[in-house]
């Protein structure tokens, strides 16, 4: 996982497997962030992600919940059209960007 922050805009670039596994190291790292740059956007950009099961779900519920706590919007962008699905089934298709 790598970040950028430009313009109060903090870009997550997930990559690989995002699993139970990997997905509580993404959101303490995620999370760090948020709260350390206090930005206006959060972008998770999933174009590196290989595999991606119900803890990406998880993932980027959890960090939209965050966000928007901190009156921060969330933009989602690279998903796969199976994931991009599947996020749309969870209800965040009105809650979240998708690009």
């Amino acid at each position: 996982m790598q970040t950028a922050i430009s313009d109060k805009t903090l870009t997550v670039y997930l990559q690989g497997e995002i699993d139970h596994h990997t997905a509580a190291a993404i959101r303490n790292q995620t999370d760090s962030r948020i709260l350390r740059h206090s930005p206006e956007e959060l972008i998770l950009d999933f174009s590196g992600v290989s595999f991606m099961d119900s803890s990406g779900v998880g993932l980027v519920i959890g960090r939209y919940k965050l966000a928007l706590s901190r009156n921060c919007r969330t933009v989602v962008t690279g998903l796969r059209e199976r994931d991009k699905r599947i996020l749309m089934l969870s209800g965040l298709q009105n809650k979240i960007e998708f690009r």
